[in-house]
């Protein structure tokens, strides 16, 4: 509630003067009387009309004052226009990502872990998955039906392109093309791998000017301890067995692919790394959002208006036919 010409209020200060000039003012209907003590004895002063009336004159002209300051309600609206990023999430499922470096799961189950953390925040963006070992495909295209990509995300599993290897410069083709046509306010591309690339008909730097020249950004996440790794392997005699392998990251290469294109490249070494990382890049890829407000009012002063007019005319129906004061 507001008022438009909220200074008018200042002519409430006038009401407690009025009130008291009313109750100094004499009546000036008189009587001549020869004898007035026999009289006085029988009538009193009608106190209670006096004050009734001055309280529904004073109660109406309390009320106009409020209609001349003209009370409003406001409606608020607001309209909103976002300039989302479109990202690509590139994953490694490669068999080398069965690697128990954050024991007690894998390198993909917390990859994916974190990357669905990071979709949650992304609410106003599109967003799509590439999956990628010795080849690629789309696991999603862009969208922002993120409970479809969080789903996508969980089906996302080891080995299932069914050619081993890992073909990056393939699988940064493969999302260049779902992103190039984009209109968003900026391409982004994520890529996480736990090893070099060994297959592919596409280097992967190459893969990397491509992206420049259409002003896709790419961040690069190598993932994996330093050194050797407990893998799982399935002996045909002995069952479920573990070995280590070494380390097969080419993090020059990976820092190239995302210098090339205004990204950076992170190393995700533990399990809260990984998700540190995702919570950077999040940071740094802002949505833009603009709102605009508009407020529409709804005036009030009828009310008080009519209101009064009610009490000026139960002041005249009192004063002149209810409690009529007779000479």
């Amino acid at each position: 509630m507001r008022f438009a010409n909220a200074y008018y209020l200042l002519l409430v200060l006038l009401i407690p003067l009025l009130i008291w000039l009313d109750l100094k003012k004499k009546s000036k209907d008189k009587l001549l009387y020869s004898n007035v003590v026999s009289i006085k004895s029988i009538i009193k002063p009608d106190k209670f009309r006096k004050y009734l009336l001055l309280a529904l004159r004073h109660a109406a002209l309390l009320l106009l004052i409020i209609a001349v300051a003209r009370p409003q309600q406001g409606l608020v609206t607001s309209e909103s226009s976002t300039r989302g990023v479109d990202i690509i999430l590139c994953l490694d499922t490669s068999t080398s990502m069965r690697a128990l470096d954050f024991n007690p799961k894998n390198r993909l189950d917390v990859a994916k872990e974190a990357a669905k953390d990071f979709v949650k925040e992304r609410k106003h963006d599109r967003i799509g998955i590439v999956v990628f070992a010795g080849m690629s495909f789309t696991q999603c295209p862009l969208t922002t039906d993120h409970a479809a990509v969080l789903d996508f995300i969980d089906k996302t599993e080891i080995g299932m392109t069914q050619v081993d290897g890992t073909a990056i410069g393939t699988a940064l083709m493969t999302a260049i093309n779902r992103i190039k046509t984009s209109n968003a306010k900026s391409k982004v591309i994520i890529l996480l791998t736990d090893g070099r690339s060994n297959q592919g008909e596409i280097d992967p730097v190459t893969a990397a000017k491509t992206a420049q020249s259409m002003d896709i950004k790419i961040y690069t996440i190598g993932t994996g301890i330093e050194g050797r790794s407990l893998y799982p392997v399935q002996h045909p005699l002995f069952g479920l067995q573990y070995v280590y392998i070494n380390e097969d990251l080419n993090e020059p290469e990976l820092q190239q692919i995302a210098g090339l294109t205004g990204g950076l490249y992170f190393r995700a070494k533990t399990r809260q790394g990984m998700f540190d990382i995702y919570q950077q890049i999040n940071k740094l890829e802002k949505t833009e959002i603009k709102t605009q407000s508009y407020t529409e009012y709804r005036e009030f002063y009828k009310w008080f208006v009519a209101l009064a007019i009610i009490l000026l005319f139960a002041e005249l129906y009192i004063s002149r036919i209810y409690l009529l004061k007779i000479p």
